[in-house]
């Protein structure tokens, strides 16, 4: 039985996942799925650090505040992501 998530009718991010996830689990053809938490987290914050960073035209301090995160953390994690 299929469990149904209620999202708030304006949480289009959320919307955006289920409706990835939903395609994700449709083409696995019989595999098992495997890291789906990491996969979608790092998508996620990928696609997030790049566009607060082109929000702020490439001013980390900018965009780590935004975020509100320490400019640090941000650094940590656009290495991560090889972004820098």
């Amino acid at each position: 039985m299929k469990k149904s998530l209620c999202l708030n009718g304006r949480n289009e991010i959320g919307r955006s996942v289920v409706k990835s996830l939903d395609d994700y689990f449709r083409h696995l053809d019989g595999e098992p799925p495997h890291g789906v938490y990491d996969m979608v987290i790092g998508q996620v914050e990928r696609v997030l650090l790049t566009t607060m960073l082109e929000r702020s035209n490439g001013n980390q301090s900018h965009a780590a505040d935004m975020l509100g995160l320490n400019r640090n953390t941000l650094r940590a994690k656009l290495a991560k992501h090889k972004l820098i």
